[in-house]
């Protein structure tokens, strides 16, 4: 894989509906849009005249939360067509989902849950996702997902396991600050162990969102500001990984979109800023 496959977008925001009129009349400052799939797989309607406009103004990035790729169903090609067909229609830059299944026996739990992390789910998941790979034309970013349970018959880290499977597919890797973090303190490992161990080549994308503080376990929730150790943890992903398109998400108690705006910039300059250092760095370390 190619990173170049993934142009460097800048740094956005999810278009969310309470945004929609704002986004598509107003032309607000941002470098580029996510969707989610779904809310747009339909044949017309006001929803989809909405991201045309959107589009036509600003880069776009579909993200999907049905694709299910860890299911034991068999992968729903009818959803991968419909898939298809909105990627011909609006253009994206990439299509991603997440590394998880999301229903079987043919319902729909409309939740991402998390796999075991074996050997055989790195071939089964990588076999699936080589697959809708094929049938959109396309290499597309997997994404971790937040977690609250470990399954007894994992035999490697969550790390491994993501990096295992993005290598086995080929595929990109959508990298969300956020659930590493999350999932650091409720299953007790180390986030920075976690980003050290992710291929650089693989990473195009990074999340970044706000979580749920319960005590004893934090929630991926999506509806607080980012708190400052997701941000230090981005921080030290740039300083990995270096510039990557980056995404701030926000789905609950929706804030107004110049808070979303605001912590676009933030995360701008934070990347910048951390870029920055490493050129003095190397600069100064010529200079000895």
């Amino acid at each position: 894989m190619e990173r170049a496959e993934f142009p460097f977008l800048g740094y956005g925001a999810g278009l969310r509906r309470p945004h929609y009129a704002e986004v598509a009349g107003g032309r607000p400052r941002m470098d580029w849009f996510e969707i989610v799939s779904e809310n747009f797989m339909v044949a017309g309607g006001p929803a989809l005249k909405t991201l045309e406009r959107v589009r036509a103004n600003y880069p776009v990035v579909m993200h999907g939360v049905s694709l299910s790729i860890g299911s034991t169903d068999p992968l729903d090609r009818d959803y991968l067509r419909q898939l298809a067909e909105l990627a011909r229609r609006i253009e994206p830059a990439w299509i991603s989902d997440h590394l998880c299944w999301t229903g079987a026996a043919g319902r729909n739990l409309h939740d991402l849950m998390p796999m075991p992390f074996t050997e055989e789910t790195v071939a089964y998941t990588a076999g699936r996702l080589r697959t809708a790979q094929d049938i959109l034309g396309r290499r597309i970013a997997i994404e971790n997902v937040s977690s609250y349970l470990t399954y007894t018959a994992s035999s490697m880290a969550e790390w491994e396991f993501v990096a295992a499977v993005a290598d086995a597919a080929d595929c990109a890797i959508l990298l969300d600050i956020n659930n590493i973090y999350v999932n650091a303190f409720n299953h007790r490992f180390d986030p920075y162990a976690y980003v050290d161990a992710i291929p650089r080549e693989r990473v195009v994308q990074f999340h970044l969102a706000g979580h749920s503080d319960y005590g004893t376990y934090l929630l991926d929730s999506h509806d607080h500001p980012i708190c400052d150790g997701v941000w230090e943890l981005f921080d030290y992903a740039v300083g990995r990984f270096g510039e990557a398109s980056t995404l701030i998400e926000w789905d609950d108690r929706i804030p107004p979109f110049a808070t979303l705006a605001a912590a676009a910039d933030e995360s701008r300059s934070r990347a910048r800023a951390v870029l920055s250092r490493r050129v003095r760095s190397r600069a100064e370390g010529a200079t000895r």
